[in-house]
């Protein structure tokens, strides 16, 4: 899906100089929350750092100092990208303070956030995704775990963008490598990085969607099928996995919404047309989600009415059975009585013709209970 976006320069104001590739103005008369230190933060990068680059025109640049990147940055030469996987407090302190980040978004990167949201705090966008990745079958563990779940932080600001990690899914390597070998994609500034992060993460939720597809497949043959009286755990199963899914998936449509509709300092006006695309293919893979939901929950009661068909037609055989051994027993009870008036009693042929009146009843009952499928 990811492809060249977003105009090269913004149109300029008349009266005053044009600016640079999405730059925003140079000198600002103070520094809220998004606008950043530079320099005079010492270079040290926390272990949580996986990566990071200066990034101009789109090329990385030969850089090894973070501070002397961020200085060029704040200088609006390029900007810079730093990638971390499970911070914690200390190193998003530091982080803090070189890119003056607010303090409730820090939290969220610290300790995670469940669900998906977007917020600006100042001149810095601040937006939580949740990751999705499928279990296959031969590697789920005991709790027959379908689908793992992380999240994806993202600060775009001015000059810089920072993804933050939690959990193994979705990993950003393979994005960055390829961005990098796109100079023409990269050369739009951080807005650009948001997108592909964004892109990235709604196609693995299409991938998701397309492994659970499988899987509802496989378990409705299973269900319909001559052994598949037994599979309403598998298919609970399913559905309760698919639930978690579409409760990753789901809260996301917001802030794709707004990124679409919305304008925000951090993201160029021409850019929002695809934000749009991103929100479309959402929408596709949550409606994706919805219907796999009513698949399952009419398997699931498929399943539970062929389980109770088949607990039926056990009880009428088992009733069949009492039924035709209820005759001997009553009948020997009768006889068991201690009374000396009784007929056939004495008769030297009375326990051949008891016998064969039991016989003929038990006889008589089965081709009955069998004639009307009981047995």
């Amino acid at each position: 899906m990811a492809r060249s976006l977003f105009p090269t320069r913004r149109p300029a104001v008349p009266g005053h100089p044009s600016p640079g590739p999405m730059d925003p103005p140079r000198t600002l008369p103070e520094r809220p929350h998004g606008d950043w230190a530079g320099d005079d933060i010492p270079d040290d990068i926390p272990d949580s750092v996986v990566n990071w680059g200066w990034y101009v025109d789109g090329t990385r640049q030969d850089c090894e100092s973070l501070a002397e990147a961020t200085a060029h940055a704040l200088a609006d030469e390029g900007f810079v990208w730093l990638g971390l996987h499970d911070p914690d407090d200390e190193d998003m302190a530091g982080l803090a303070r070189r890119f003056n980040l607010h303090p409730l978004a820090i939290e969220d990167a610290v300790e995670g956030h469940t669900r998906s949201k977007l917020e600006q705090f100042g001149r810095t966008l601040f937006l939580v995704v949740s990751t999705v990745a499928y279990v296959p079958q031969r590697q789920r563990p005991e709790t027959s775990e379908i689908v793992t779940t992380g999240q994806i932080m993202v600060f775009v600001g001015t000059g810089f963008v920072m993804t933050v990690r939690r959990g193994e899914q979705t990993s950003l390597k393979r994005l960055r490598k390829s961005l990098e070998k796109h100079p023409d994609r990269l050369e739009h500034g951080p807005a650009s990085v948001l997108y592909a992060v964004l892109d990235t993460v709604v196609d693995s939720y299409q991938q998701v969607v397309n492994d659970f597809e499988e899987d509802v497949d496989e378990v409705e043959a299973l269900v319909f099928s001559e052994e598949g009286s037994g599979t309403v755990e598998q298919v609970y199963q399913i559905k309760r996995e698919l639930i978690e899914f579409k409760r990753a998936v789901a809260p996301l449509g917001v802030p794709l919404h707004n990124l679409a509709t919305r304008p925000y300092k951090a993201i160029p006006a021409e850019a929002q047309a695809y934000f749009r695309e991103v929100a479309d293919h959402h929408i596709e893979a949550r409606e994706a989600i919805q219907s796999y939901d009513e698949v399952l929950s009419t398997i699931l009661a498929a399943s539970l009415n062929r389980l109770s068909v088949g607990q039926n037609e056990d009880m009428r055989k088992i009733s069949a059975f009492v039924a035709i051994a209820a005759v001997p027993t009553l009948i020997a009870g009768i006889y068991g009585m201690n009374f000396d008036n009784m007929p056939e009693l004495h008769s030297p042929y009375g326990y051949f013709v008891v016998w064969g009146v039991i016989l003929a009843l038990m006889a008589t009952l089965f081709v009955l209970f069998r004639r009307n499928n009981w047995l």
